[in-house]
């Protein structure tokens, strides 16, 4: 890490309290009556609830009184500068459309940048227990038996028998989108939707190969980057490029797998 006053472990650390401290503020909403606003505009819906916007301030607030001079972006309170090389990227519910109707496919997701790289990653679903980081060189996993393991996505996974995922098929309206994704699923062996941010965590973990998505913005993957790729994953857009600004994105188990499906999306 580039600055010599904080060692990396430390920012690992760090990350786990935020996750910490936002679970005890979302907790007690999940499955309880709940007010949602609707931040969309034209008829779509992008809901909001009470959660999303206590847990980020209560982030918020952990960095800001511990890490003053970092840099801040989150879904619900926006930007704010710093002067470190440190950037906190946050999503305090990504999957909140699943959080309002009870679905544990939600998680809370904290990222972070150095030097305009992705440096830390991890995602939290602390009804489930389950908690899946990567400190920038090993991606982990730790469940409600509270006992950690290092995880790896599949080596040999390959286009022809892969599982695949999305969160919304509704997301696919442009048609160009619409006919890319449909030809990577249409040689996949299946297809789930209704995942959220859960899907690329089980991707690190082995258990989906390919994830295709399109509309994310940089607080919906920036924490997963370094999950999935310090498990040996690869994230890119679909043209290849930097995940971390969001956009269309594919994340998949491993380089080959990938290249099949950048070359099926760019054909289609």
């Amino acid at each position: 890490m580039p600055n010599k006053n904080l060692t990396h472990d430390e920012l690992v650390t760090f990350a786990h309290q935020l996750a910490d401290v936002s679970q005890t503020v979302i907790l007690p909403f999940f499955r309880r009556e709940l007010s949602v606003s609707n931040k969309a505009q034209l008829g779509d819906f992008d809901p909001v609830t009470e959660a999303d916007r206590a847990a980020e301030t209560a982030i918020r607030a952990l960095i800001q009184s511990t890490h003053p001079t970092h840099a801040i972006l989150g879904e619900e309170h926006g930007s704010r500068a710093g002067t470190a090389p440190f950037r906190w990227v946050i999503d305090p519910i990504d999957g909140t459309r699943a959080f309002i109707i009870g679905l544990p496919t939600w998680g809370t997701l904290i990222g972070l940048e150095a030097n305009e790289r992705p440096a830390i990653g991890l995602m939290n679903q602390p009804y489930t227990g389950d908690r899946f980081w990567s400190d920038g060189t090993t991606s982990s996993y730790r469940g409600a038996d509270g006992i950690t393991k290092r995880i790896h996505s599949r080596t040999d996974a390959r286009l022809d028998g892969a599982q695949m995922a999305a969160t919304d098929p509704t997301m696919f309206r442009d048609d160009r989108d619409g006919a890319a994704f449909e030809a990577v699923r249409a040689r996949v062996t299946g297809c789930r939707f209704g995942t959220d941010c859960s899907a690329y965590a089980l991707l690190a973990a082995g258990f989906i190969d390919l994830v295709i998505e399109v509309g994310l913005k940089p607080y919906d993957i920036v924490a997963l980057i370094p999950i999935i790729e310090n498990a040996g994953g690869v994230v890119t857009t679909w043209d290849g490029g930097e995940a971390r600004h969001g956009g269309r994105i594919i994340a998949a188990a491993n380089a080959a797998l990938h290249s099949e499906a950048l070359e099926l999306l760019a054909s289609a």
